[in-house]
């Protein structure tokens, strides 16, 4: 028996990258996969049929996760189609680096109403589910770079920044009712992304890590995997950091 079994788990953005990684790591482990993606198109349909692979039932639902209203029925579909809403992983997120100076206001808005926004949407949506299941777990997907900052992306480190303090104000607020909120804190992890730096860059990121070498999507997954199951009961409001000692 797994994990998770008989758990439903709803995950943005995750039709791709970690949050696929999660998706299909939270089906092994026996839950049910909700995820939505800004459009469930041929790389979505094969994220959708890979977890149905795994023995689980999954749906891919297209959209706009910055949107309020999209948000609202999207859940609302979920919560009728699969019957609960026990974990939630705000994973959707974007970058459009720049330095201050040369940044505009639209690249600004942008990554704080998709990667922050969007994680108050999806709470706001789930949270009443939850509490009326009297439980429930919920991970924002944040970074290194929320805790420490980073030059050329104060959008993003903004953004992921709040989206800690979102996770613990969430645990002081739903703690009573039974729900749990924790960030995850990735830090250099070879996906898409990272691979398509210069092999100089990546080496002289991997120097500066104590493990010396770049983290797997699978990484992130085992995490979440026990932040989002009863192994983890006892623990919210935290930001754990899988950086390999980056920054410790």
């Amino acid at each position: 028996m797994g994990l998770l079994e008989g758990k439903t788990a709803l995950i943005t953005g995750a039709a791709r990258g970690i949050g696929k990684s999660i998706a299909l790591k939270f089906a092994a482990e026996g839950a049910n996969i909700a995820f939505t993606d800004l459009v469930i198109d041929e790389n979505g349909k094969a994220t959708e049929a890979e977890i149905q692979a795994l023995g689980v039932k999954a749906k891919g639902y297209a959209s706009n996760a910055a949107n309020f209203t999209e948000t609202e029925e999207v859940v609302k579909q979920v919560k009728e189609e699969f019957g609960s809403i026990d974990i939630l992983v705000n994973n959707a997120g974007i970058t459009k680096d720049g330095l201050m100076l040369r940044m505009t206001e639209q690249q600004w808005d942008a990554v704080i109403a998709v990667n922050l926004k969007s994680a108050f949407n999806f709470i706001h949506a789930c949270v009443p589910i939850m509490m009326r299941q009297r439980g429930g777990s919920i991970i924002n997907m944040a970074s290194v770079v929320g805790v420490h900052g980073n030059a050329g992306q104060s959008n993003y480190a903004a953004s992921k920044a709040g989206l800690i303090a979102l996770a613990k104000s969430v645990a002081q607020e739903m703690g009573p009712k039974g729900i749990r909120a924790n960030a995850i804190a990735p830090g250099f992890i070879d996906t898409a992304m990272t691979q398509a730096l210069p092999e100089d860059i990546r080496k002289e990121w991997c120097q500066k890590i104590p493990l010396r070498r770049g983290g797997q999507v699978e990484d992130i997954a085992n995490v979440a995997t026990f932040l989002a199951s009863d192994m983890s009961s006892y623990v919210s409001g935290q930001v754990i950091q899988v950086d390999g000692g980056m920054n410790m």
